[in-house]
C-alpha cells in the first residue's frame, strides 16, 4: 500500500501562486509515476500533471501548460505542484495519484479557490 497526502491548498486572489506538496508513503517503491488530479464543483475528475520517477520526465494538460510546475524530491519521497497565475477557473479539489507496480493510489485531495 502506499499513502498519499496532500498539503498546500488555500484561498488565494487571482494571479497568485500556490505550490501544492504530496508527500507518499509506504512501499513507494513500486511507484513509477505520480500526478496531480483536480475536480471542480459539479464537473468531472480531470488530469492536470504527471511525472515518471525515473527520468524526472513531466506531462502537463494543454490547460495548465506555461502556468503550472510538477516536480519531485526523491528523496523525501514528495511531489509538488507549482501553480502561477491562478484564474477563478482553477477552483478545484486537487488530488495526488500514483501509479504503482500494484495499483494506483489517490490522496484526500487539497482545496484550492481562486477569488476574483
Amino acid at each position: 500500500q502506499v499513502q498519499l497526502v496532500e498539503s498546500g491548498g488555500g484561498l488565494v486572489q487571482a494571479g497568485g501562486s500556490l505550490r501544492l506538496s504530496c508527500a507518499a508513503s509506504g512501499r513507494t517503491r513500486n511507484v513509477y509515476a505520480m500526478g496531480w488530479f483536480r475536480q471542480a464543483p459539479g464537473k468531472e475528475r480531470e488530469f492536470v500533471a504527471r511525472i515518471i520517477w525515473s527520468s524526472g520526465s513531466p506531462y502537463y494538460a494543454d490547460s495548465v501548460k506555461g502556468r503550472f510546475t510538477i516536480s519531485m524530491d526523491n528523496a523525501k519521497n514528495t511531489m509538488y505542484l507549482q501553480i502561477n497565475s491562478l484564474k477563478p477557473e482553477d477552483t478545484a479539489v486537487y488530488y495526488c495519484n500514483a501509479d504503482g507496480a500494484t495499483g494506483g493510489y489517490w490522496g484526500q485531495g487539497t482545496q484550492v479557490t481562486v477569488s476574483s
